[in-house]
């Protein structure tokens, strides 16, 4: 599934090509994604100007004058902007046409990605009210996770992919931020200290950027918004790399499953 940075990727990649650009018709040709897509988007949207394109946790917003349509990518989606007469593919299920002869297209070969529809406040539909904050935000710091972690028994690893602590930070971004911290992914979130979990979410923040700078993971079917992979997978230090050698110490890096997901961690580099 993209990730935050690659769900960001793509946000900074389709924006300047929407921004102030009027919907002329939204073409829907697979109507069963994740969730059903709404019966009279085309009616909804014709005629109205795009304001801002924005991603929030990991979907992707268009603002619009009447309120807002949210895209999510699902396991392997992506979107891209092509000339409005391109011919669809195979899994290309809905595309944005655009006033300017563009067109923002959705493929989706796996149909787990969503287009839905909103009209009121970004922050109270049932998707987002109840999300912990972003992690680059200043709402995001140490001190946050620390008191959010008090008594909890789970591994850190689950604790800081909830999103109801923070958002998007998913499975790869997960293991290399614990390994930057120097925290086992398995130690129990509410035994670790006030200071390591600042370094912790420093981390985070450190690596997710660093990803979008990069242009996100080259995992799997990801492509950014002009068909391009992206380049972090090139970076990373640990995610994948079971048996290799540990950049820091040398020692062989480890996989385990934690709550049915791959972890690779380093077991002299992590405590």
């Amino acid at each position: 599934m993209p990730e935050l940075p690659e769900v960001e990727t793509t946000c900074r990649g389709i924006q300047p090509h929407l921004i102030d650009k009027t919907i002329q018709q939204v073409i829907v040709r697979q109507t069963q994604l994740r969730w059903p897509v709404p019966e009279n988007l085309h009616e909804t949207l014709q005629g109205q100007r795009i304001q801002a394109v924005f991603r929030h946790a990991k979907y992707i917003v268009l603002a619009v004058e009447s309120g807002c349509v949210i895209l999510h990518l699902g396991m392997s989606g992506n979107l891209r902007i092509i000339a409005a007469d391109t011919a669809a593919a195979k899994h290309d299920h809905i595309d944005f046409v655009l006033s300017d002869g563009n067109a923002l297209r959705l493929n989706d070969p796996r149909k787990f990605g969503a287009v839905l529809w909103t009209d009121q406040a970004i922050n109270e539909h049932p998707l987002f009210k109840d999300l912990g904050p972003e992690p680059l935000s200043l709402q995001f710091d140490g001190s946050l996770l620390y008191q959010k972690s008090r008594n909890r028994k789970l591994a850190v690893k689950n604790f800081i992919m909830d999103s109801h602590i923070v958002v998007g930070v998913g499975n790869i971004y997960a293991s290399e931020a614990l390994f930057m911290a120097g925290i086992h992914p398995n130690r129990q979130a509410g035994k670790i200290a006030a200071k390591r979990y600042q370094t912790l979410a420093d981390t985070i923040k450190t690596v997710l950027q660093q990803a979008i700078n990069q242009g996100g993971t080259t995992l799997k079917d990801f492509v950014n918004a002009q068909g391009k992979p992206g380049y972090f997978q090139q970076s990373l230090a640990v995610y994948g790399r079971t048996g290799q050698p540990c950049l820091q110490c040398g020692q062989p890096i480890q996989q385990i499953k934690i709550a049915q997901r791959s972890s690779f961690f380093c077991k002299q580099c992590q405590k």
